[in-house]
Protein backbone atom coordinates (compact mmCIF):
# COMPACT_ATOMS: atom_id res chain seq x y z
CA UNK A 1 0.00 0.00 0.00
CA UNK A 2 1.44 2.89 -0.84
CA UNK A 3 2.03 6.02 1.86
CA UNK A 4 1.50 9.59 1.17
CA UNK A 5 4.68 11.24 1.99
CA UNK A 6 4.60 13.90 4.68
CA UNK A 7 5.87 17.71 4.08
CA UNK A 8 9.20 18.19 5.87
CA UNK A 9 11.25 15.57 8.09
CA UNK A 10 10.06 13.02 10.81
CA UNK A 11 10.08 14.45 13.91
CA UNK A 12 13.18 11.58 15.11
CA UNK A 13 14.47 12.92 11.72
CA UNK A 14 17.98 15.32 13.45
CA UNK A 15 16.85 17.56 10.71
CA UNK A 16 13.38 18.17 11.97
CA UNK A 17 14.79 20.66 14.57
CA UNK A 18 16.03 22.76 11.63
CA UNK A 19 12.35 23.08 9.80
CA UNK A 20 11.04 23.88 13.32
CA UNK A 21 13.48 26.38 13.92
CA UNK A 22 11.80 27.68 10.38
CA UNK A 23 8.31 28.29 12.13
CA UNK A 24 9.51 29.55 15.65
CA UNK A 25 11.96 32.37 13.45
CA UNK A 26 8.89 33.47 10.84
CA UNK A 27 6.78 33.97 14.24
CA UNK A 28 9.54 36.28 15.56
CA UNK A 29 9.56 38.01 12.31
CA UNK A 30 6.34 39.01 12.58
CA UNK A 31 5.54 39.99 15.96
CA UNK A 32 9.06 42.14 15.70
CA UNK A 33 8.59 43.93 12.39
CA UNK A 34 4.63 44.66 13.64
CA UNK A 35 6.09 46.12 16.20
CA UNK A 36 7.89 49.14 14.86
CA UNK A 37 5.74 49.94 11.58
CA UNK A 38 2.61 50.40 13.75
CA UNK A 39 4.21 53.41 16.18
CA UNK A 40 5.73 55.29 13.07
CA UNK A 41 2.01 55.32 11.69
CA UNK A 42 0.18 56.64 14.88
CA UNK A 43 0.02 60.32 13.51
CA UNK A 44 -1.31 59.41 10.04
CA UNK A 45 -3.92 57.13 11.99
CA UNK A 46 -4.75 59.89 13.96
CA UNK A 47 -5.31 62.30 10.69
CA UNK A 48 -7.26 59.80 8.96
CA UNK A 49 -9.37 58.20 11.13
CA UNK A 50 -9.97 61.42 13.41
CA UNK A 51 -9.24 59.82 16.26
CA UNK A 52 -8.83 61.37 19.93
CA UNK A 53 -5.73 61.18 21.89
CA UNK A 54 -7.20 59.03 24.32
CA UNK A 55 -8.08 56.26 21.57
CA UNK A 56 -4.18 56.66 19.84
CA UNK A 57 -2.61 56.04 22.47
CA UNK A 58 -5.07 52.81 23.55
CA UNK A 59 -4.38 51.50 20.07
CA UNK A 60 -1.17 50.83 21.30
CA UNK A 61 -2.12 49.57 24.80
CA UNK A 62 -5.12 47.24 23.79
CA UNK A 63 -2.29 45.71 21.88
CA UNK A 64 0.29 45.83 25.01
CA UNK A 65 -2.23 44.54 27.49
CA UNK A 66 -3.74 41.42 25.66
CA UNK A 67 -0.64 40.11 24.96
CA UNK A 68 0.93 40.30 28.54
CA UNK A 69 -1.78 38.89 30.51
CA UNK A 70 -2.77 36.23 28.28
CA UNK A 71 0.75 34.97 27.53
CA UNK A 72 0.93 32.77 30.92
CA UNK A 73 -2.59 31.36 29.85
CA UNK A 74 -1.75 30.56 26.04
CA UNK A 75 1.08 28.78 27.56
CA UNK A 76 -1.12 26.71 29.91
CA UNK A 77 -3.65 26.17 26.92
CA UNK A 78 -0.59 24.71 24.58
CA UNK A 79 -0.50 22.18 27.04
CA UNK A 80 -3.48 21.37 27.10
CA UNK A 81 -4.43 21.06 23.70
CA UNK A 82 -0.95 20.94 21.95
CA UNK A 83 1.45 23.49 21.16
CA UNK A 84 1.53 23.12 17.03
CA UNK A 85 -2.39 23.57 17.11
CA UNK A 86 -1.76 26.87 19.12
CA UNK A 87 0.46 28.23 16.86
CA UNK A 88 -0.91 27.68 13.82
CA UNK A 89 -4.00 29.20 15.31
CA UNK A 90 -1.82 31.90 16.61
CA UNK A 91 -1.07 32.93 13.03
CA UNK A 92 -4.59 32.77 11.65
CA UNK A 93 -5.82 34.85 14.71
CA UNK A 94 -3.29 37.61 14.08
CA UNK A 95 -4.04 37.24 10.05
CA UNK A 96 -7.57 38.04 10.45
CA UNK A 97 -7.35 40.80 13.50
CA UNK A 98 -4.49 42.01 10.71
CA UNK A 99 -6.88 42.35 7.65
CA UNK A 100 -9.59 43.69 10.14
CA UNK A 101 -7.66 46.53 11.69
CA UNK A 102 -6.49 47.58 8.10
CA UNK A 103 -10.37 48.10 7.61
CA UNK A 104 -11.52 49.75 10.66
CA UNK A 105 -13.58 52.70 10.36
CA UNK A 106 -12.94 54.87 13.75
CA UNK A 107 -10.60 54.43 16.71
CA UNK A 108 -13.12 51.92 18.38
CA UNK A 109 -13.07 48.75 15.86
CA UNK A 110 -8.98 49.68 15.21
CA UNK A 111 -8.74 48.83 19.08
CA UNK A 112 -11.11 45.56 19.14
CA UNK A 113 -8.81 44.16 16.29
CA UNK A 114 -5.92 45.32 18.06
CA UNK A 115 -6.71 43.16 21.42
CA UNK A 116 -7.47 40.46 19.04
CA UNK A 117 -3.81 40.34 17.23
CA UNK A 118 -2.94 40.89 20.96
CA UNK A 119 -4.13 37.42 21.65
CA UNK A 120 -2.33 35.89 18.51
CA UNK A 121 0.68 37.63 19.65
CA UNK A 122 0.37 36.28 23.16
CA UNK A 123 0.54 32.94 21.46
CA UNK A 124 3.14 33.29 19.47
CA UNK A 125 5.43 34.69 22.25
CA UNK A 126 4.29 31.30 24.41
CA UNK A 127 5.06 28.81 22.35
CA UNK A 128 7.78 29.73 20.07
CA UNK A 129 10.45 28.76 22.73
CA UNK A 130 8.48 25.87 23.70
CA UNK A 131 8.68 24.58 20.41
CA UNK A 132 12.59 25.00 19.58
CA UNK A 133 12.66 23.41 23.28
CA UNK A 134 11.05 20.75 21.83
CA UNK A 135 13.11 20.21 18.94
CA UNK A 136 16.81 20.39 19.60
CA UNK A 137 18.61 18.54 22.04
CA UNK A 138 20.39 20.86 24.94
CA UNK A 139 23.48 21.10 23.71
CA UNK A 140 22.38 23.23 20.58
CA UNK A 141 19.70 25.09 22.30
CA UNK A 142 21.69 27.97 22.67
CA UNK A 143 22.53 28.55 18.96
CA UNK A 144 18.55 27.80 18.21
CA UNK A 145 17.78 30.46 19.69
CA UNK A 146 20.46 32.84 18.61
CA UNK A 147 18.87 32.39 15.82
CA UNK A 148 15.19 33.63 16.75
CA UNK A 149 17.19 36.19 18.30
CA UNK A 150 19.10 37.70 14.97
CA UNK A 151 15.82 37.26 13.02
CA UNK A 152 13.86 39.31 15.90
CA UNK A 153 16.60 41.55 15.87
CA UNK A 154 16.51 42.52 12.34
CA UNK A 155 12.60 42.83 12.27
CA UNK A 156 13.32 45.45 15.11
CA UNK A 157 15.40 47.31 13.19
CA UNK A 158 13.76 47.82 10.06
CA UNK A 159 10.48 47.84 11.58
CA UNK A 160 10.00 51.52 11.70
CA UNK A 161 11.56 52.02 8.67
CA UNK A 162 9.59 49.57 6.90
CA UNK A 163 6.12 51.33 8.53
CA UNK A 164 7.69 54.66 6.98
CA UNK A 165 7.73 53.54 3.42
CA UNK A 166 4.28 51.35 3.86
CA UNK A 167 2.32 54.54 5.77
CA UNK A 168 3.48 56.88 2.47
CA UNK A 169 0.92 53.95 0.50
CA UNK A 170 -1.49 53.99 3.03
CA UNK A 171 -2.28 53.56 6.71
CA UNK A 172 -3.86 50.41 5.98
CA UNK A 173 -0.79 48.43 4.45
CA UNK A 174 0.65 48.86 8.49
CA UNK A 175 -1.66 46.14 9.38
CA UNK A 176 -1.99 44.41 5.75
CA UNK A 177 1.32 43.46 5.09
CA UNK A 178 1.06 41.30 8.47
CA UNK A 179 -1.34 39.13 6.19
CA UNK A 180 0.83 37.27 3.88
CA UNK A 181 3.15 37.07 6.33
CA UNK A 182 1.31 35.12 8.73
CA UNK A 183 -0.94 33.86 6.51
CA UNK A 184 3.13 31.65 5.24
CA UNK A 185 3.71 31.12 8.78
CA UNK A 186 0.34 29.28 9.48
CA UNK A 187 0.47 27.27 6.25
CA UNK A 188 4.17 26.42 7.14
CA UNK A 189 3.80 25.36 10.20
CA UNK A 190 0.68 23.04 9.69
CA UNK A 191 3.28 21.47 7.11
CA UNK A 192 6.15 21.23 8.63
CA UNK A 193 5.20 21.20 12.60
CA UNK A 194 5.19 17.65 14.63
CA UNK A 195 3.51 17.50 18.03
CA UNK A 196 6.74 16.20 20.42
CA UNK A 197 5.35 17.07 23.87
CA UNK A 198 2.83 15.10 26.07
CA UNK A 199 -0.42 17.30 26.18
CA UNK A 200 -0.85 17.98 29.91
CA UNK A 201 -3.73 15.20 31.62
CA UNK A 202 -4.08 17.99 34.73
CA UNK A 203 -6.74 20.28 33.62
CA UNK A 204 -7.58 23.13 34.75
CA UNK A 205 -7.10 27.48 34.33
CA UNK A 206 -6.69 30.15 36.83
CA UNK A 207 -9.63 31.80 35.09
CA UNK A 208 -10.50 34.34 37.93
CA UNK A 209 -6.61 35.07 38.39
CA UNK A 210 -6.69 36.07 34.59
CA UNK A 211 -9.57 37.78 34.54
CA UNK A 212 -9.09 40.52 37.95
CA UNK A 213 -5.53 41.02 36.44
CA UNK A 214 -7.22 42.11 33.27
CA UNK A 215 -9.71 44.52 34.45
CA UNK A 216 -7.54 46.05 37.65
CA UNK A 217 -4.58 46.27 35.11
CA UNK A 218 -7.00 48.02 32.12
CA UNK A 219 -8.16 50.09 35.15
CA UNK A 220 -5.21 51.10 35.82
CA UNK A 221 -3.85 52.49 32.65
CA UNK A 222 -7.35 54.10 31.43
CA UNK A 223 -6.96 55.82 34.70
CA UNK A 224 -3.48 56.88 34.37
CA UNK A 225 -3.76 57.33 30.65
CA UNK A 226 -7.41 60.00 30.63
CA UNK A 227 -6.12 61.44 34.07
CA UNK A 228 -3.41 63.79 32.16
CA UNK A 229 -6.20 65.00 29.05
CA UNK A 230 -9.61 64.25 31.12
CA UNK A 231 -8.22 66.51 34.42
CA UNK A 232 -8.11 63.85 37.44
CA UNK A 233 -11.21 64.37 38.80
CA UNK A 234 -12.81 62.99 35.92
CA UNK A 235 -15.12 60.35 37.18
CA UNK A 236 -13.85 57.84 34.61
CA UNK A 237 -10.83 58.39 36.25
CA UNK A 238 -11.36 58.11 39.49
CA UNK A 239 -13.56 54.88 38.86
CA UNK A 240 -10.84 53.06 37.53
CA UNK A 241 -8.40 54.00 39.72
CA UNK A 242 -10.74 52.42 42.41
CA UNK A 243 -11.23 49.46 40.50
CA UNK A 244 -7.21 48.93 40.20
CA UNK A 245 -6.82 49.41 43.94
CA UNK A 246 -9.61 46.83 44.74
CA UNK A 247 -8.43 44.09 42.06
CA UNK A 248 -4.71 44.35 41.62
CA UNK A 249 -4.42 43.64 45.46
CA UNK A 250 -7.27 40.74 44.97
CA UNK A 251 -5.33 39.08 42.16
CA UNK A 252 -2.26 38.59 44.80
CA UNK A 253 -4.71 37.08 47.36
CA UNK A 254 -6.09 35.15 44.65
CA UNK A 255 -2.44 33.63 42.88
CA UNK A 256 -1.67 33.05 46.60
CA UNK A 257 -4.60 30.86 47.17
CA UNK A 258 -4.82 29.21 43.94
CA UNK A 259 -4.28 25.69 43.03
CA UNK A 260 -2.94 26.24 39.88
CA UNK A 261 -2.29 29.96 40.42
CA UNK A 262 -1.58 32.15 36.70
CA UNK A 263 0.84 33.52 38.77
CA UNK A 264 2.92 31.77 41.15
CA UNK A 265 3.97 33.26 43.87
CA UNK A 266 6.33 30.81 45.32
CA UNK A 267 8.83 31.37 43.05
CA UNK A 268 9.93 35.10 44.69
CA UNK A 269 10.69 33.07 47.91
CA UNK A 270 14.53 33.36 46.33
CA UNK A 271 15.83 36.56 46.77
CA UNK A 272 17.92 36.77 43.34
CA UNK A 273 14.91 35.73 41.37
CA UNK A 274 12.50 38.62 43.48
CA UNK A 275 15.45 41.68 42.91
CA UNK A 276 15.92 40.61 39.45
CA UNK A 277 12.13 40.49 38.79
CA UNK A 278 11.78 43.69 40.24
CA UNK A 279 14.72 45.60 38.93
CA UNK A 280 12.96 44.11 35.21
CA UNK A 281 9.80 45.50 36.50
CA UNK A 282 11.75 49.18 36.47
CA UNK A 283 13.28 48.74 33.91
CA UNK A 284 10.02 48.79 31.59
CA UNK A 285 8.81 51.24 33.51
CA UNK A 286 11.79 53.15 32.76
CA UNK A 287 12.52 52.56 29.35
CA UNK A 288 9.45 51.51 26.87
CA UNK A 289 7.59 54.91 26.88
CA UNK A 290 10.80 56.35 24.86
CA UNK A 291 10.07 55.21 21.26
CA UNK A 292 6.21 56.74 22.04
CA UNK A 293 8.01 60.44 22.95
CA UNK A 294 10.44 60.28 20.31
CA UNK A 295 7.76 59.11 17.13
CA UNK A 296 6.25 62.66 18.58
CA UNK A 297 9.04 64.44 18.79
CA UNK A 298 10.36 63.54 15.83
CA UNK A 299 7.16 63.25 13.07
CA UNK A 300 5.75 66.32 15.02
CA UNK A 301 8.07 69.17 17.32
CA UNK A 302 11.10 68.42 14.53
CA UNK A 303 8.55 67.99 11.11
CA UNK A 304 10.13 64.65 9.79
CA UNK A 305 7.90 62.15 7.63
CA UNK A 306 7.10 59.11 8.79
CA UNK A 307 10.14 57.16 6.48
CA UNK A 308 13.10 59.84 8.15
CA UNK A 309 11.91 59.09 11.90
CA UNK A 310 11.62 55.23 11.33
CA UNK A 311 15.95 55.16 10.10
CA UNK A 312 16.12 58.41 13.09
CA UNK A 313 14.61 55.55 15.88
CA UNK A 314 16.83 52.56 14.53
CA UNK A 315 20.10 53.40 16.70
CA UNK A 316 18.62 52.54 20.35
CA UNK A 317 17.56 48.75 18.92
CA UNK A 318 21.24 48.76 17.26
CA UNK A 319 22.99 49.84 20.43
CA UNK A 320 20.78 47.31 22.30
CA UNK A 321 21.49 44.38 19.53
CA UNK A 322 24.77 45.12 19.98
CA UNK A 323 25.18 45.59 24.09
CA UNK A 324 23.23 42.62 24.70
CA UNK A 325 25.04 39.42 23.69
CA UNK A 326 28.62 41.25 25.32
CA UNK A 327 26.79 41.66 28.44
CA UNK A 328 25.67 38.03 28.39
CA UNK A 329 29.18 37.03 28.00
CA UNK A 330 30.84 39.41 30.61
CA UNK A 331 28.30 38.18 33.17
CA UNK A 332 28.88 34.69 32.38
CA UNK A 333 32.57 35.36 33.49
CA UNK A 334 31.60 37.90 36.15
CA UNK A 335 28.12 38.08 37.66
CA UNK A 336 25.98 39.91 36.77
CA UNK A 337 24.79 42.05 39.63
CA UNK A 338 27.12 45.11 39.09
CA UNK A 339 26.79 44.90 35.41
CA UNK A 340 22.78 44.78 35.23
CA UNK A 341 23.00 48.06 37.88
CA UNK A 342 25.67 49.98 35.64
CA UNK A 343 23.24 49.04 32.49
CA UNK A 344 20.23 51.11 34.54
CA UNK A 345 22.65 53.79 35.16
CA UNK A 346 23.74 54.24 31.77
CA UNK A 347 20.16 54.30 30.93
CA UNK A 348 19.50 57.20 33.16
CA UNK A 349 22.66 59.32 32.40
CA UNK A 350 21.21 58.99 28.17
CA UNK A 351 17.86 60.15 29.37
CA UNK A 352 18.87 62.72 31.40
CA UNK A 353 20.83 64.04 28.62
CA UNK A 354 17.90 64.10 26.38
CA UNK A 355 15.99 66.65 28.50
CA UNK A 356 18.90 68.55 26.34
CA UNK A 357 16.82 68.19 23.41
CA UNK A 358 14.80 71.34 21.35
CA UNK A 359 12.69 71.02 18.78
CA UNK A 360 15.33 72.13 16.46
CA UNK A 361 18.42 70.27 18.11
CA UNK A 362 20.10 68.86 15.14
CA UNK A 363 19.85 64.72 14.74
CA UNK A 364 23.11 63.76 15.99
CA UNK A 365 22.25 64.78 19.45
CA UNK A 366 19.49 62.51 19.31
CA UNK A 367 21.25 59.71 17.74
CA UNK A 368 23.62 59.60 20.53
CA UNK A 369 21.64 59.90 23.29
CA UNK A 370 19.27 57.08 22.20
CA UNK A 371 22.22 54.78 21.50
CA UNK A 372 23.79 55.63 24.68
CA UNK A 373 20.01 54.43 26.01
CA UNK A 374 19.88 51.07 23.78
CA UNK A 375 23.42 50.49 25.00
CA UNK A 376 22.38 50.39 28.53
CA UNK A 377 19.55 48.68 28.20
CA UNK A 378 21.61 45.68 26.41
CA UNK A 379 23.93 46.03 29.75
CA UNK A 380 21.18 45.60 31.53
CA UNK A 381 19.16 42.80 30.23
CA UNK A 382 21.45 40.17 29.66
CA UNK A 383 22.43 39.65 32.67
CA UNK A 384 19.22 40.41 34.67
CA UNK A 385 17.70 37.46 32.52
CA UNK A 386 20.41 34.96 32.81
CA UNK A 387 20.42 35.84 36.74
CA UNK A 388 16.88 34.94 36.64
CA UNK A 389 16.98 32.11 34.30
CA UNK A 390 19.59 30.74 35.96
CA UNK A 391 18.47 30.73 39.76
CA UNK A 392 15.77 28.65 38.78
CA UNK A 393 15.63 24.70 38.52
CA UNK A 394 15.32 23.41 35.03
CA UNK A 395 11.48 22.63 35.30
CA UNK A 396 10.58 26.35 36.51
CA UNK A 397 12.46 27.94 33.53
CA UNK A 398 8.80 28.38 31.70
CA UNK A 399 7.38 29.91 35.15
CA UNK A 400 10.58 32.24 35.64
CA UNK A 401 10.41 33.04 31.57
CA UNK A 402 6.53 33.52 32.05
CA UNK A 403 6.77 35.67 35.36
CA UNK A 404 9.79 38.25 33.38
CA UNK A 405 7.18 38.60 30.33
CA UNK A 406 4.27 39.78 32.36
CA UNK A 407 6.65 42.11 34.65
CA UNK A 408 8.32 43.67 32.19
CA UNK A 409 5.36 44.25 29.54
CA UNK A 410 3.30 45.41 32.98
CA UNK A 411 6.14 48.10 33.46
CA UNK A 412 5.94 49.10 30.12
CA UNK A 413 2.26 49.48 29.64
CA UNK A 414 2.18 51.72 32.75
CA UNK A 415 5.06 53.80 31.47
CA UNK A 416 3.03 55.08 28.26
CA UNK A 417 0.24 55.64 29.99
CA UNK A 418 2.02 57.57 32.75
CA UNK A 419 3.94 59.55 30.08
CA UNK A 420 1.19 60.02 28.08
CA UNK A 421 -0.40 61.84 31.41
CA UNK A 422 2.85 64.26 31.90
CA UNK A 423 3.29 64.95 28.38
CA UNK A 424 -0.28 66.42 27.78
CA UNK A 425 -0.53 68.27 30.35
CA UNK A 426 -0.97 71.82 30.37
CA UNK A 427 -0.73 71.85 26.72
CA UNK A 428 -3.34 73.74 24.54
CA UNK A 429 -4.94 71.10 22.59
CA UNK A 430 -5.43 72.26 19.15
CA UNK A 431 -1.29 72.42 19.30
CA UNK A 432 -1.18 69.02 21.44
CA UNK A 433 -3.38 67.75 18.04
CA UNK A 434 -1.12 69.09 15.70
CA UNK A 435 1.48 67.74 17.43
CA UNK A 436 0.22 64.27 17.54
CA UNK A 437 -0.96 64.12 14.02
CA UNK A 438 2.53 65.24 12.59
CA UNK A 439 1.28 68.70 11.53
CA UNK A 440 3.12 70.90 13.60
CA UNK A 441 5.69 72.17 10.93
CA UNK A 442 3.67 75.35 11.32
CA UNK A 443 3.99 76.04 14.94
CA UNK A 444 6.65 78.72 16.22
CA UNK A 445 9.45 78.11 19.45
CA UNK A 446 7.49 79.65 21.97
CA UNK A 447 3.96 77.34 20.82
CA UNK A 448 5.73 74.08 20.68
CA UNK A 449 7.94 74.68 23.66
CA UNK A 450 4.87 73.34 26.27
CA UNK A 451 5.11 70.15 25.15
CA UNK A 452 8.78 69.67 24.61
CA UNK A 453 9.14 70.97 28.58
CA UNK A 454 6.46 68.22 29.08
CA UNK A 455 9.06 65.65 27.22
CA UNK A 456 12.25 67.38 29.56
CA UNK A 457 9.82 66.17 32.54
CA UNK A 458 9.14 63.17 31.33
CA UNK A 459 12.24 61.91 31.13
CA UNK A 460 13.63 63.34 33.53
CA UNK A 461 11.02 61.00 35.48
CA UNK A 462 12.28 57.80 33.63
CA UNK A 463 16.16 58.70 34.42
CA UNK A 464 14.80 59.00 37.78
CA UNK A 465 13.14 55.76 37.75
CA UNK A 466 16.08 53.97 36.12
CA UNK A 467 17.86 55.00 39.05
CA UNK A 468 15.67 53.35 41.38
CA UNK A 469 16.56 50.15 39.27
CA UNK A 470 19.72 50.08 39.51
CA UNK A 471 19.37 50.22 43.44
CA UNK A 472 16.57 47.58 43.15
CA UNK A 473 19.80 45.39 41.20
CA UNK A 474 22.07 45.70 43.74
CA UNK A 475 19.79 44.34 46.34
CA UNK A 476 20.29 40.62 45.01
CA UNK A 477 22.96 38.48 46.99
CA UNK A 478 26.04 38.14 44.58
CA UNK A 479 26.14 35.31 42.64
CA UNK A 480 28.76 32.92 41.14
CA UNK A 481 29.53 33.45 37.36
CA UNK A 482 29.07 30.82 34.72
CA UNK A 483 25.52 29.75 36.23
CA UNK A 484 23.52 29.15 33.34
CA UNK A 485 25.53 26.21 31.29
CA UNK A 486 26.62 27.49 28.12
CA UNK A 487 23.78 26.00 25.89
CA UNK A 488 21.60 28.22 27.64
CA UNK A 489 23.62 31.15 27.04
CA UNK A 490 22.18 32.00 23.78
CA UNK A 491 18.59 31.26 25.53
CA UNK A 492 19.26 34.06 27.97
CA UNK A 493 20.55 36.29 25.61
CA UNK A 494 17.65 35.36 23.20
CA UNK A 495 14.67 36.13 26.13
CA UNK A 496 16.39 39.53 26.60
CA UNK A 497 15.92 40.63 22.91
CA UNK A 498 12.61 39.14 23.51
CA UNK A 499 11.44 41.06 26.08
CA UNK A 500 12.39 44.30 23.92
CA UNK A 501 9.88 42.54 21.16
CA UNK A 502 7.28 41.76 23.34
CA UNK A 503 7.01 44.85 25.16
CA UNK A 504 7.44 47.13 22.26
CA UNK A 505 4.42 49.24 21.15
Amino acid sequence: MNVRKRFGTHSDHQGYKWWALSCTSLGMLLVATNSGTLIIALPDLERALGTSLLELVWVILAYMISSTVLVLTAGRLSDLFGRKTAFVGAFLVFAAASLGAGFAADGTQLICWRVLQGIGGAFIFANGPALVTDAFPKEQLGLAMGTNTMVAAIGLVIGPVLGGALVAVSWQWVFWFNVPLALAGALWSALVLRELARRDTVRGLDLAGTATFVVGLTGLVYGISRGGISGWDDSLVIGSLIVAAVLLPLFVLIEHRGRAPMLDLRIFENRLFAAASGATFINGLARFALMFIFVFYFQGAQGDDPIVAGIKLAPMALGMLVASPLAGVWADRHGSRLLAALGMVVTAAGLAMMTTLQADTPYWQSLIWLAIVGIGSGMFMSPNTAAMMGTVPTERRGIAAGVRTMLQNTGAVISIAFVLAIITAAVPKPILFKIFSGLASGLSSAQLAPFIDNMHTALWVLAAVSLLGAAVSLLRPKEAPARLPSANRGLAIDEAIREEIEATP
